[in-house]
């Protein structure tokens, strides 16, 4: 059996193998609402074999979209079009995870396929909120600092957000704090200039970050698990660092966060990133080594012997894919084949891997 192919168990969850669909923003719903195009996207990964299927990111509230057209589930309506894309999911094999998130100052933005920049709040916009009144990019409008009962209130609004979450029957809750959004905002000395407990040194930056995972684990049963997305670096040299990351591994385990998924980057624009293959995935293997807590890896991880080796070598102990499940959506159904194991290929699928 490769090691890809193995069984991985967090609390009282079982996952098929170590493949996971990293979260995608496909800017497809109205007011927050899943639809067909969710459960179809989603369903198909599920039924191309990945061990561990993640929507995209779920704003926790309206401001904490990054475009109208965002995931959302801020209010008990959101749950039942959820609850019958996790049905599914489960039914396929594989195990159903939401990525809860709040974009910060990078929130009002039109989708990508628009023309880019800000949406007024005339068109449907709203005023974004940062932990310092900093825009992300020049020319771009700047965000209202958060006052101590806002940080408040978007911790609980994590906490709600969790208990929708398993409402809905997903049984893996992960916290976006990457990319630039709200959490890494406060983590990040490149964004956050407070001079309160929740800024200056280490410990108030991460301030918000604990204080999400700890309401976040208050709401999720034991026996379901709990990850945490971050940049792992910032890649700009005063900002967020890999020591820092390890050490906020060290804070969360005990919390109760299961796992790291490591990316990087996103709070600042116009970074200098050493792109290549897998090229995050040795900061989930430093993360995993130094702070004893489980880590995914992510970011251009194409190739089933490359994704095999992350596993095997203990660099982390599972693998995300994100464009390639675009490109591919039984990819790991391929990647069994390739790799010398029986693929989990569907019934009604089955005439073609004969």
């Amino acid at each position: 059996m490769p090691d890809l192919f193995s069984p991985l168990t967090i609390r009282g969850v079982t996952f098929r193998n170590r493949i996971a669909v990293s979260p995608m923003c496909e800017y497809s719903s109205v007011d927050g609402f899943a639809n067909d195009w969710h459960l179809v996207h989603l369903g198909s990964r599920a039924v191309g074999g990945a061990g561990l299927v993640i929507t995209e990111a779920a704003a926790v509230g309206p401001r904490g979209r990054i475009s109208p057209a965002d995931l959302g589930i801020w209010k008990d309506a959101h749950v039942e079009m959820l609850a019958r894309i996790t049905r599914f999911l489960r039914e396929q094999g594989a195990v159903p995870g939401i990525q809860l998130a709040h974009a910060g100052r990078k929130g009002s933005t039109r989708v990508p396929w628009e023309s880019a920049g800000v949406v007024p709040e005339s068109e449907g916009g709203w005023q974004t909120v940062a932990p310092s009144p900093i825009p992300f990019g020049p020319g771009e409008p700047a965000p209202a600092e958060l006052t101590k009962s806002e940080i408040r209130a978007i911790v609980a609004a994590f906490a709600a957000a969790t208990r929708r979450a398993v409402a809905a029957g997903f049984q893996v809750v992960e916290i976006h704090a990457a990319h630039g959004y709200l959490i890494h905002e406060f983590l990040s000395p490149l964004a956050n200039h407070r001079a309160d407990e929740y800024g200056g040194a280490f410990d108030g930056r991460i301030r918000f970050a604990l204080e999400v995972a700890a309401a976040a684990r208050a709401a999720c049963p034991d026996s379901l698990p709990l990850f945490m997305r971050i940049s792992a670096v910032d890649w700009v040299e005063d900002g967020w660092q890999i020591e820092d990351s390890v050490e906020l591994a060290r804070r969360l385990r005990p919390l109760g966060v299961d796992l790291i998924d490591c990316s990087s980057a996103g709070v600042v624009p116009h970074t200098k990133i050493q792109i290549g293959p897998a090229y995050q995935t040795p900061f989930a293997e430093r993360i995993r080594h130094e702070s004893g807590i489980l880590t995914g890896a992510v970011g251009m991880i194409t190739e089933p012997h490359q994704a095999n080796a992350i596993v095997r070598t203990g660099q982390a102990d599972i693998v995300l894919l994100a464009r390639e499940f675009l490109r591919n959506p039984y990819w790991p159904l391929h990647a069994a084949k390739a790799l010398g194991a029986s693929p989990a290929v569907p019934k009604q699928y089955r005439r073609a891997f004969v």
